[in-house]
């Protein structure tokens, strides 16, 4: 019960044509629908309508985070949750945000507006659900079959992390601490992934990067091609993490904000105990290959 996966990422352009020609041309994303302010985009494998929002607007950064729940009652219980806690929540009705129905929204204590929905318009994934081939056929660009996690940033860690453990049913897989046991950065799941959001140090209501999913490590390689050969900016990579074990690749959409794309790491059981790195051990804890930390790195949109 409860919070089940990502469902999609809203995020501001300056620039709408050139960003979806990037999403669509460079990732390889499909557009679904669009409006005179926004453009739908999901990955091949994914059924729900988007899992990505393009919203024309003068500035940059994450407009909205949205989470599906299991049950259509797990919304008036996690509405009770949030409002106990003393954040007002929201309601939006069915087909007042294109390709779901009634939702919960509300503000988190890292400055993002969250919201939570059931029901969801599934318009398939590409391959189909009968005998399908485990890949497509034609598409441009990386293609990957399905967004990943979203990495956030917080000026109080720890009380943001709370939030999302204690209110919204949220598992730490994983934790930054600083010299004095401080929480910098933590890494939480909901569908027994490494992560499904992240939270690091630094303003509210920033986004460091959302990722996308690729099925093994040669995807990867051939992603870094893809971009190399677009002229993408790549922050870092092809490489490792030691937080989650995953290989990734971080680099820029043309408007700059950060992309990853993300395979591997280990499954978090029930059970799984909450690893704890050090912040003296930064470097290897984010890229466990290089052992440090660019500058570009800490940059974010808020």
């Amino acid at each position: 019960m409860g919070i089940l996966r990502l469902g999609h990422v809203d995020v501001a352009v300056v620039d709408l044509d050139l960003a979806v020609a990037y999403y669509t041309e460079v990732m390889g994303m499909l557009e679904v629908e669009r409006d005179d302010t926004s453009v739908y985009l999901k990955c091949w494998d994914e059924p729900d309508h988007h899992s990505l929002r393009l919203v024309y607007s003068p500035r940059m950064g994450i407009e909205l985070m949205t989470f599906k729940v299991e049950h259509s009652d797990d919304l008036s219980d996690l509405e009770n949750a949030v409002s106990r806690y003393g954040f007002p929540v929201s309601r939006v009705s069915k087909g007042e945000s294109v390709g779901q129905g009634e939702s919960i929204r509300f503000e988190t204590p890292s400055g993002h507006v969250m919201e939570l929905v059931h029901e969801v318009e599934r318009v398939g994934r590409l391959n189909g659900l009968l005998n399908p081939r485990p890949f497509v056929d034609g598409l441009p660009g990386i293609a990957p079959p399905r967004m990943d996690h979203l990495l956030v940033t917080a000026e109080e860690v720890g009380e943001a992390s709370a939030f999302y453990m204690d209110v919204l049913g949220f598992r730490l897989t994983e934790q930054l601490l600083d010299g004095d046991g401080h929480q910098v950065a933590t890494w939480m799941e909901r569908s027994h992934s490494p992560h499904d959001l992240a939270i690091v140090s630094g303003q509210n209501g920033g986004l460091h990067h959302f990722a996308f999913w690729l099925d093994d490590w040669d995807h990867v390689r051939r992603s870094a091609d893809i971009l190399a050969y677009n002229g993408i900016q790549i922050d870092v990579g092809p490489t490792r993490h030691g937080i989650t074990r995953g290989n990734t690749i971080y680099f820029f959409d043309p408007l700059g904000t950060r992309n990853e794309v993300f395979t591997g790491g280990y499954r978090p059981d029930p059970d799984f105990p909450t690893i704890t790195w050090t912040e003296d051990n930064i470097g290897k804890a984010v890229f466990y290959y290089e052992g440090e930390l660019n500058d570009r790195f800490m940059k974010v949109h808020t």
